[in-house]
């Protein structure tokens, strides 16, 4: 069952309970009404022609037979029937419309043992010669209350009941016309309130069945349930786009990093692959007894150094790799109070030791001193050497220097050099895993995964870095970490 058709039959269901509620209460009302005048009139009208009676009875006493008499009047004016029925003498006295329509009201025992011995009356409805009449009994008593005589006072109620009856048909028929008006306008008003429905149903189709997530839900509408729901889903489809985005670039991301990880990889074991080759066949050629010639003791020596050096290359390269996978798969590095100083200045002791051509310069370094930041020693020596092989690899001639600085709640740490420096476009990409800048000019080797691993060490200590480069003038690289600086004992 549609949504449409439950809201139509709940609404009908309520709109007819509504007028079933209110006809029963109007027909009863009304009922009430009118009868309760009639009762009154004919109650009034029989109480007035008791009190005559009474006072008759108290003039004409004779004895234990009392004589009972309407009034002579003309009641051929009025729509009230009376007639007087003596107990004793077993006799009917009646009006004079009665006696016109010689119509005779009737009185049974039972009516006669109601009234023994109260002085009160009863109404009774009835059918005299195919008509509806209503009918008062009143008793009427001697001075020792016993009853001597029945006033039935009746008015005809045929149109009265003919009233009622149209009222009821009529009001069953208005309430069915109201109910099938109301749900035929109730159908239509909700098929036009869930046209907003239905469109957002269209729209989620047509995304589900395309790749089209840029498209939107349209609505002109007030904001009302319909108009949040399709804000609620507008806004879903836009989360949902950004996170498809991501997701097509992080698989791109992927693609790329085993493509390149491949080739960084194929290119090491080729030259291993290739040195073993060599010396295979070069050492087929020499019998078991023969010793090796000078050549080929110089080339084996070059190729077991290729294959040592392309080695170390491939573990520096797995390594790495390693320690991405594991910022990756979100691994907490264990954080401790650092002192700064010590650090620093052992980095920089080692770094005199790396392979470089480039003159290394060393600021003053006491700046550092009681700065503590919480973080990983071997990480953040890590982050150091990276920046600072980088700056020896791309700075042929030159120098490359080392300055700190600080601030209230940060250490600085400046590596500098005047090597090839980079173009501005590809400072955005630097950090990114197997990017390098001088790839194209094929100046220098490398993985390309340095960076990317500083970034990383960078924000697990909820540090940033600065970056200033310009073509073959240099680069220079700020590193900010937060720290504390305690007062020396």
């Amino acid at each position: 069952m549609s949504l449409r058709l439950r809201l139509t039959l709940w609404y009908s269901g309520v709109l007819a309970l509504t007028m079933l509620l209110f006809g029963i209460v109007l027909y009863v009302f009304l009922n009430y009404f009118l009868y309760d005048q009639i009762r009154q009139d004919l109650k009034r009208e029989a109480g007035n022609t008791s009190l005559r009676i009474q006072k008759s009875i108290a003039l004409s006493q004779k004895g234990l037979v009392v004589e009972l008499e309407l009034e002579n009047r003309d009641f051929y004016s009025t729509n009230t029937f009376l007639q007087l029925y003596n107990v004793n003498l077993k006799t009917f006295n009646r009006s004079a419309n009665l006696q016109f329509y010689n119509v005779a009201l009737p009185l049974d025992t039972s009516s006669i043992d109601k009234l023994k011995g109260d002085d009160g009356g009863f109404f009774q409805k009835t059918k005299v010669l195919e008509q509806d009449f209503l009918i008062y009994y009143q008793g009427i008593y001697d001075q020792s209350s016993n009853l001597i005589g029945i006033l039935q006072a009746a008015v005809p109620i045929g149109s009265y009941e003919r009233t009622a009856v149209t009222l009821k048909y009529t009001l069953m028929f208005w309430a069915l016309f109201t109910i099938i008006v109301a749900a035929s306008l109730g159908w239509f008003l909700s098929r036009k309130a869930l046209q907003p429905i239905e469109r957002v149903i269209d729209a989620a189709n047509q995304i589900g069945s395309g790749d089209d997530l840029e498209k939107r839900i349209e609505y002109q509408g007030p904001l009302d349930e319909i108009g949040r729901l399709t804000q609620t889903i507008n806004g879903m489809l836009s989360r949902i786009q950004i996170t498809y985005l991501e997701l097509d670039e992080a698989y791109r991301a992927q693609r790329r990093f085993v493509s390149d990880a491949s080739h960084e990889l194929r290119t090491p074991l080729t030259t291993i692959r290739g040195n073993v080759d060599l010396l295979e066949k070069m050492w087929k050629k020499t019998s078991g007894t023969e010793l090796a010639t000078p050549e080929q003791m110089q080339m084996s020596l070059e190729a077991m150094h290729d294959i040592a050096g392309e080695a170390q290359r491939m573990s520096r390269l797995v390594n790495d790799l390693l320690a991405l996978a594991r910022a990756d798969a979100g691994v907490v590095m264990e954080k401790h109070p650092v002192e700064m100083l010590p650090l620093v200045q052992e980095v920089v002791r080692r770094a005199q030791l790396l392979e470089h051509t480039a003159e290394w310069q060393v600021g003053d370094l006491e700046v550092l001193d009681h700065a503590i930041v919480q973080g990983n020693r071997d990480y953040l020596q890590q982050l150091l050497f990276i920046f600072i092989e980088n700056a020896f690899k791309y700075t042929p001639v030159g120098t490359v220097s080392i300055h700190v600085s600080r601030t209230n709640d940060f250490v600085g740490i400046q590596i500098a050099d005047t090597g090839i420096g980079m173009d501005k476009e590809d400072i955005p990409r630097i950090f990114d895993r197997f990017y390098r800048a001088d790839l194209s000019r094929g100046l220098t080797t490398g993985t390309g995964l340095g960076l990317s691993i500083a970034k990383w060490i960078i924000d697990e200590h909820g540090g940033s870095v600065e970056v200033t480069t310009r073509k073959d003038e240099g680069s220079t690289f700020m590193i900010w970490l937060p720290a504390n600086f305690p007062l020396p004992v």
